[in-house]
């Protein structure tokens, strides 16, 4: 348990950032609450008597150095990434504190690495982008399953949904990476991120029992081909999503997350299927859980632990498999999500 230490969430009132707030005072940390709308800071300050709002807007450089100042870390979810990233990494180097974001653009993601990566490690400090179910999961099974490899032929991630209500979060960062591609689509291959116009292939998948084969959509590409060739030696890293997830999160018809338990959850379960080859030889991993927004706050809350006591294996912009040790920090998700083989 933290010891009464302050974290700063900015986009606290967001969907993936309540349960962030939820989480990091169950740990025993206390939440400031930050953002832009001052009007809902309020809101949720209400239902957690006795933290402070300080809302900021990413444009003003000294109300974000205000929403950060006795903070002992930031986590930013506050999309779209694109937007938002940037300038609170800016507000997390000034004020000398550990950042952590939940953000699953691939483009913000690259740019992060691409802006900070000298500038972090010249300067100590410790940025971890996409510490969320996309992007910091896979890269962290992908890592953990890689072991004693040092480089692999090739990494393939599927994301056994149930099915995917989007949040008004995920709509708005994906109308911003569609802007940014120009209507393409993108992948990673040959060691590099290429971008293209073909369409998608549905593929037939064999996740493990009880989930069974299921028809899933080829080269949905998700921030794990930012993540893991970050720090994994990898040409070739692809990401695959059952159909009917796919189906819910590009319909504009689809509704927004239904919460059905006291912790605000929805009925979304998940199995993540993680394949990692070279030469003949495979190795397997599987994460299985519920609410894919929901385990996003104990994968950055348990980062945040991580960075403040020291756990760490690196400095600058760096994946959660390269600053963290990965079988470690997996042990320590159950039992909001559990690890088959247990590492």
């Amino acid at each position: 348990m933290a010891t009464g230490q302050t974290v700063t969430v900015y986009g606290a009132y967001g969907h993936t950032g309540r349960f962030v707030v939820a989480h990091l005072r169950e740990r025993g940390f206390v939440p400031v609450l930050s953002g832009r709308d001052a009007h809902r800071l309020k809101a949720l300050a209400d239902e957690h008597p006795g933290l402070e709002v300080r809302p900021a807007a990413v444009d003003d450089p000294a109300a974000l150095d205000h929403a950060l100042a006795g903070a002992a870390a930031v986590v930013n979810s506050a999309g779209p990434f694109a937007t938002t990233a940037a300038p609170v990494i800016e507000a997390a180097l000034r004020a000398r504190i550990p950042y952590v974001d939940v953000a699953a653009e691939i483009e913000a993601n690259a740019d992060t690495f691409t802006r900070f990566a000298d500038r972090a490690r010249a300067e100590g400090a410790a940025i971890v982008p996409a510490m969320a179910f996309f992007g910091g999961l896979g890269d962290l099974l992908a890592t953990a399953t890689m072991s004693d490899w040092t480089e692999a032929d090739e990494a393939h991630i599927a994301y056994g949904l149930s099915d995917w209500a989007p949040t008004d979060g995920t709509r708005a960062a994906g109308r911003v990476s569609a802007e940014r591609r120009d209507g393409r689509r993108v992948r990673f291959t040959k060691g590099r991120l290429e971008y293209h116009s073909d369409d998608l292939p549905t593929l037939r998948w064999p996740f493990p029992d009880p989930l069974g084969a299921r028809d899933v959509i080829g080269e949905f590409t998700m921030a794990d081909v930012v993540t893991l060739p970050s720090h994994l030696s990898v040409p070739e890293v692809r990401t695959y999503m059952t159909a009917e997830a796919a189906r819910g999160v590009s319909s504009p018809d689809t509704p927004a997350p239904a919460a059905v338990d006291e912790h605000g959850r929805s009925t979304q379960t998940f199995l993540v299927d993680v394949v990692v080859r070279r030469g003949g030889t495979e190795r397997r991993a599987v994460a299985r859980g519920r609410d894919i927004y929901a385990v996003t706050a104990p994968l950055a809350v348990e980062a945040v632990h991580r960075l403040l006591t020291g756990r760490t294996r690196t400095v600058g912009v760096a994946s959660a498999g390269a600053m963290f040790d990965a079988p470690g920090f997996l042990r320590a998700l159950p039992p909001h999500i559990t690890v088959e083989p247990t590492p």
